[in-house]
């Protein structure tokens, strides 16, 4: 066991574990390295060439609606559920949002977040984000997959899940003018991953 698993089980044994006290143990992240924390879970992804261009290129559309500090990029958010902090790849909030008394980004903010899907994260992209997204009645939730070349639309919380779904492939406009985003995306200059020799990786079966 290491000295961090030594850690949160002396916390979790106390009652003490919360997300705060978990992101200090981890603190500086390695270089290069994406940290967060799903269902109390620690994750620390690095972060690819394609994976960047594709956030990259999400942001510099987003402008096109939102002033350069309503968009971020692996900024920890706190949302509802169990020691949930995440740091998106993209976040859009919304006109007149404020941080909370700890100087964070409120998830009631949120108006749009953005996963581009990387091998070691992507059952949390598909499953214990999407329904947190959900809960958080986050308005857009877009899921990247630069492996199968796809991307999945979520949109009209109601109820903890999404009640629109939407697949289509990378090249196909993402149309986001009937959301409190307003605007179209392109994808047509979304790199695929098997392009740089990587083997596809099939997306989790999801009802659309």
């Amino acid at each position: 066991m290491t000295v961090l698993e030594d850690r949160i089980v002396m916390a979790e044994q106390s009652d003490e574990l919360s997300l705060d006290k978990m992101f200090e143990w981890i603190e500086p992240a390695p270089e290069g390295f994406k940290v967060e924390i799903v269902r109390g879970a620690i994750y620390m992804t690095p972060q690819r060439d394609n994976h960047w261009d594709i956030i990259l290129d999400i942001v510099e559309q987003l402008r096109e609606k939102y002033p350069r500090k309503r968009v971020k990029s692996d900024v920890r958010i706190d949302y509802p559920g169990h020691l949930n902090g995440f740091a998106s790849d993209v976040v859009a909030l919304k006109e007149g949002a404020v941080k909370d008394d700890k100087g964070r980004w409120r998830h009631q903010d949120v108006e749009f977040v953005a996963e581009v899907i990387s091998k070691g994260t992507a059952a949390n992209d598909y499953g214990p984000k999407l329904e947190t997204y959900a809960a958080a009645e986050v308005p857009v939730y877009l899921i990247v997959d630069p492996y199968t070349c796809e991307w999945h639309l979520h949109t009209r919380p109601k109820g903890g899940e999404y009640r629109a779904n939407l697949t289509l492939d990378f090249g196909d406009e993402i149309d986001l003018t009937q959301t409190p985003v307003g605007i179209t995306l392109t994808t047509d200059e979304f790199p695929h991953e098997r392009q740089a020799g990587n083997s596809a990786e099939a997306a989790p079966t999801a009802e659309q």
